[in-house]
């Protein structure tokens, strides 16, 4: 399904051709019951339904009216995307096209065009005069509908449009993408990290045969192959990596490969253009942070938008740091190890939530005194282990940072949120 996700394909398509069949199957059946449209004009005093020429003229102007608003509405959302795009980041383009509010719209819009072309098949003048009244009937109403969801996706745009809006939606999708891949709640002892694994030269190397992002990987997959050869296969790049074609993927030992081995194996791998949330919790960071990267850029100077993706990313480290990692060691009966995968660490996404906002507004007060409020907020979350002395470690490099730019003065209130979040560690 990563294949057609991002697309206004399958969502409109079947929207689309859902309405559309509706309208050839409500006239035929209209057309084997001639007494359903009889009785429409007394019940709804809609006379004009029994004449063949007023049923064409209604159903055109409505398919006419469909198609003019959706190639003006969406040649408008394409602007607004070009320039949400440069103004935020290119990545959020993919939450834009994937909203449920616009691909409805568009089926909708598509789906009742496609309806009064099929009603106007089966509207005739001779030689015998037919009016589906019912179709006809269901075909205004169905425009009404399109009026009513043009108003809530004008609503909707103009508020996904807003980068507060756009940070949120991204923020939750990406704690709602953590609770899936991480449901256990983290116990109190100390969190175990991805251990690399000893790599013997006589291990096979799996090469790719394309090049793109690693979206998922079936470790059920691999893990049932492992067991039926008593090997051991070491996973070499995690999902969220780009693998270029020719680069292995994987490493395996105890096995004699051969091409179709090798084509079973890859099909555990779904490699992509894009990277996408599926498994990718870092993908949902990074798009924070591009967005937050471009508020604080000189050209825009917007303090107030990275702030609000600073602490959206406070919430997102702190679910995952809330959350036992997923399984990454996989042994058989035996106890012996099958399969490892690589994981994104506590410290890797410390890493890539806080390091580049960190270099970009090394100057900039209002947002390294917020980064040091969300270290601690993710701090008092924690127990006395390793990621707090991360978080401390990166703090201090922030205080550092800042002092070479900013002066004594300025500096205060940034050395005693540092020394707040030195005791939370205690």
């Amino acid at each position: 399904m990563n294949k057609f996700q991002g697309s206004f394909l399958v969502r409109p398509m079947a929207t689309a051709l859902l309405i559309g069949g509706a309208g050839e199957f409500l006239s035929s059946f209209e057309e084997s019951n001639p007494g359903i449209g009889k009785a429409l004009p007394h019940i709804f005093f809609l006379p004009f339904t029994s004449d063949p020429q007023v049923a064409q003229l209604i159903l055109s102007d409505i398919a006419t009216a469909m198609m003019t608003v959706v190639s003006i509405v969406f040649a408008v959302l394409l602007m607004t995307l070009t320039l949400t795009s440069t103004q935020f980041s290119p990545r959020i383009i993919i939450a834009f096209v994937q909203d449920r509010v616009t691909q409805l719209t568009l089926g909708f819009f598509l789906g009742t065009f496609l309806y009064c072309l099929a009603a106007l098949a089966s509207t005739r003048t001779s030689p015998e005069p037919f009016s589906p009244a019912a179709t006809v009937l269901v075909a205004m109403l169905l425009a009404a509908i399109c009026v009513a969801s043009l108003l809530v996706f004008i609503n909707h745009i103009s508020k996904a449009v807003n980068v507060n809006f756009i940070v949120h939606k991204i923020a939750r999708e990406t704690e709602s993408m953590i609770d899936a891949t991480m449901p256990d709640k983290r116990q109190p002892i100390k969190h175990e990290e991805f251990r690399k694994v000893d790599v013997k030269d006589g291990d096979a190397e799996v090469r790719s045969i394309l090049s793109g992002y690693i979206r998922y990987i079936d470790a059920e997959q691999l893990y049932l192959f492992a067991k039926k050869y008593n090997c051991r296969i070491t996973v070499i790049r995690r999902v969220g990596h780009f693998v270029p074609e020719g680069v292995p993927l994987f490493r395996i030992s105890k096995i004699t490969l051969n091409p179709q081995l090798e084509a079973e194996l890859r099909k555990a791998f779904d490699l992509g253009p894009t990277r996408t949330l599926e498994n990718d919790i870092e993908f949902g960071i990074l798009q924070i942070v591009d967005i937050a990267l471009k508020a604080i850029s000189p050209a825009v100077n917007d303090p107030s938008t990275a702030i609000t993706c600073i602490d959206q990313l406070s919430s997102i480290l702190i679910r995952f740091a809330t959350r036992e990692n997923p399984q990454t060691m996989f042994y058989s009966s035996s106890e012996k190890l099958s399969l490892s995968i690589p994981w994104l660490g506590f410290d890797r996404l410390v890493e890539s939530a806080f390091e580049q906002i960190r270099l970009y507004s090394q100057s900039d007060v209002a947002v390294s005194l917020r980064i040091l409020r969300a270290l601690s907020d993710i701090a008092s979350t924690l127990p006395a282990d390793g990621s707090k002395r991360t978080l401390v470690e990166f703090g201090r490099l922030l205080v550092s940072g800042c002092s070479e730019k900013l002066g004594n003065e300025v500096l205060k209130e940034m050395r005693s949120r540092i020394a707040f979040l030195e005791k939370l560690v205690q």
